[in-house]
């Protein structure tokens, strides 16, 4: 298990002084297809990613914004067996009481679906918020200190399409215990899990989501549901 900070500010000094770039068209069209192809992958091939790429991958996720620019992300990469084996359990347990909440048939439709990649993916990563953080001074998170747990989600957008872009998938497991995987990684009691991440290669791609494959809900993506007042 090893604890990952990010780079520092004087890691991002080279881009300050930077003129703006243009986004023509072209990106913008690669830019609309990244999204549409970004998926959530549970399929994963065992193959190792390359260290490099990995560390890549974290930086850029690190020009996310946040609060106050707090920064509050924190990454415990997961590689020992007796610890996945752990996360691998406490997933099963929440598994099974999730499926003892839904009628038969579609209890029997959750049983037929793949909900995570704990076996395969070669890169594991649980990011936790850090409540006590003191970067940003409080700015921004007094009223609202989820603000803090909302900054951590909007990092692991852009890590998504990060993985995305390199050929990589992503998948967040959500069926877990967050407090039995805070005790089980040994985190400060200040850290709260937001996501357990699998990362790896996909076994294969595809345009539409697994959910929708497997008919358990249709993408509901329509500009014109906001409400206007």
């Amino acid at each position: 298990m090893d604890y990952m900070p990010g780079p520092s500010d004087s890691d991002l000094l080279p881009f300050r002084d930077t003129a703006p770039p243009i986004f023509d068209s072209m990106f913008q069209e690669q830019l609309e297809l990244l999204l549409k192809w970004r998926r959530d992958v549970r399929r994963f091939r065992r193959d190792p990613i390359d260290e490099e790429l990995i560390a890549h991958m974290l930086d850029l996720a690190q020009l996310s914004p946040s609060v106050g620019n707090s920064q509050p992300w924190r990454w415990v990469r997961v590689e020992t067996p007796a610890l996945r084996a752990k996360i691998r359990e406490n997933f099963e347990t929440c598994n099974a009481k999730a499926l003892a909440d839904f009628d038969e048939s579609r209890a029997t439709a959750y049983a037929k679906l793949k909900l995570e990649g704990l076996d395969a993916a070669p890169l594991q990563l649980a990011v936790f918020c850090d409540g006590a953080t003191t970067q940003g001074h409080g700015l921004g998170h007094r009223s609202m200190p989820e603000m803090l747990s909302y900054s951590v989600a909007g990092m692991l957008a852009i890590l998504w399409l990060c993985a995305r872009s390199q050929g990589l998938g992503m998948g967040w497991v959500s069926i877990l215990d967050p407090a039995q995987v805070a005790r089980t990684l040994e985190v400060p009691p200040s850290w709260q899990l937001v996501a357990y991440l699998c990362i790896g290669w996909p076994v294969e791609d595809h345009l539409d989501p697994e959910l929708e494959r497997h008919h358990w809900q249709e993408r509901q993506g329509d500009s014109r549901r906001v409400i206007v007042k």
